[in-house]
């Protein structure tokens, strides 16, 4: 039994962390075809989820990013993801990262209001005792290394995808998106009722 498949049947709770239940397939644009969500962020439609051509990476998809960048890569493998949760103490610092600084990073896990709960800390434990892990030694410079290293290239979007950005689609043989975008501002996150 894989890892993934041995931590969803301890049937944790994830939600003081960061990790919620919800829907497998995301329904939102900007997440890549091929996608398996792995649990949601409680807001935004920020998700967590590995891609089909991609192994067991393990990517953050936020619908409104601060930066230029829709889907992100955090981890190699599951196991780094849980190690990365350890570390940082829930999905938010994870997600944001990519638009951080270290000094930003350091600044934001120092602040009380980001303090891990009692219940996030009982979630932490169980999932470290679970799997004989230890958190992550320095989870900024592993998750800007995944980021750097990362080639989307073959990542493959819906026509919603192009259609909500006014893009162009790309040919069949490069799926991926164009290196330039444009992002309207009228976008709006599909969870919110009109």
């Amino acid at each position: 039994m894989t890892l993934l498949k041995r931590f969803q049947a301890l049937g944790l709770d994830c939600s003081p962390v960061g990790l919620c239940p919800g829907p497998a397939q995301s329904g939102y644009f900007c997440s890549s075809r091929g996608m398996t969500v792995l649990g949601w962020e409680g807001c935004g439609g920020i998700h967590y989820g590995r891609i089909r051509g991609y192994g067991d990476m393990v990517f953050a998809v936020n619908p409104m990013p601060a930066g230029n960048q829709y889907i992100r890569p955090l981890a190699h493998s599951f196991r780094d993801f849980l190690r990365l949760l350890l570390a940082c103490g829930s999905t938010t610092a994870l997600e944001q990262m990519g638009d951080w600084t270290r000094e930003q990073y350091d600044a934001w896990l120092r602040a009380p209001e980001n303090a891990v709960t009692a219940e996030g800390r009982a979630v932490l434990s169980r999932i470290a005792a679970a799997f004989r892990l230890t958190p992550m030694e320095d989870p900024f410079a592993y998750v800007k290394e995944v980021q750097a290293s990362f080639d989307g290239g073959r990542l493959r979007y819906t026509d919603e995808y192009y259609d909500t950005l006014g893009l162009e689609r790309p040919s069949r043989g490069n799926p991926g998106p164009p290196a330039r975008r444009e992002c309207p501002a009228d976008i709006v996150d599909s969870t919110e009722e009109e």
